[in-house]
């Protein structure tokens, strides 16, 4: 059993937390891995910088840039995480968007991905039908789950499309913004979860964009497995010189917090 099956099967409110490999210093992407699994996080979204990431709102824009002034790039992130598994057990998916992953070879970096421990990947712009008739025997070479969005608009019978190419979770977007959003979720995006979460589809569902909060963290996972918090986090870390104490700090206001 994968990391992440293991996770879905035996967690529920399960806690993920994206962050910009590289942000807010070059150094900082194994120590805030280490952090976050020491502080409850039960699963991380790993993102490479990208300079033009169409999903990302402001902040995460932001840490792409400041990651890759830094000098992040893909070679050097692998280097960063070689050792990763030695100290962090929990499953670990990386977020790109299509065309680094292109440019590198995507084969090689599915090849590098598992090398180092990666369980998974999310490639929000890589079209579904690309998917299946190019690349879904690779991830599945390399034993990597892959992970595809879903929105409120998105039609039932490709929900399950989808459904049956995704073989790690389903990103329940909630909002047709980019991230970032601090609003509290509102009734038709709770409506949403819940109405796919009826559909008994294979995969657990995991909740993004507009998760900030202990309280939009709760309301999330009324109807699904997760959710998924990015620009909350990156904020906060935008703002520390101690990246592990602000981790800390962070998810205790999620788990406990008001």
């Amino acid at each position: 059993m994968s990391r992440l099956q293991s996770l879905f099967t035996t967690r529920t409110k399960i806690l993920s937390v994206y962050f910009t490999a590289g942000f807010p210093r070059l150094n900082d992407t194994l120590p805030i891995l280490e952090a976050l699994e020491a502080n409850g996080a039960n699963l991380v979204e790993l993102g490479i910088p990208y300079s033009d990431p169409m999903a990302d709102g402001p902040t995460i824009q932001e840490s792409s840039s400041i990651a890759l002034k830094n000098g992040m790039c893909i070679d050097l992130l692998f280097e960063q995480i070689a050792a990763m598994r030695k100290t962090v057990t929990i499953p670990v998916v990386l977020m790109s968007y299509f065309n680094p992953t292109y440019l590198y070879g995507f084969e090689r970096f599915c090849e590098q991905a598992a090398k180092v421990g990666i369980d998974g990947l999310i490639i929000p712009d890589l079209p579904l039908h690309e998917f299946e008739g190019k690349y879904k025997e690779i991830t599945t070479r390399y034993n990597l789950s892959f992970n595809m969005l879903i929105t409120s608009h998105t039609p039932n019978e490709r929900i399950r499309q989808i459904d049956t190419l995704t073989d790690g979770f389903l990103y329940l977007v909630s909002s047709a913004a980019t991230t970032g959003n601090t609003n509290e979720l509102q009734d038709t995006q709770l409506s949403f979860f819940e109405r796919v979460s009826k559909m008994q589809l294979k995969n657990p569902l995991m909740v993004g964009f507009g998760v900030h909060n202990r309280s939009t963290f709760n309301d999330a996972t009324k109807f699904c497995n997760g959710a998924i918090i990015g620009s909350a986090f990156i904020r906060a870390l935008k703002q520390s010189d101690d990246v592990a104490a602000t981790t800390k700090q962070f998810l205790d206001s999620i788990r406990n917090g008001a």
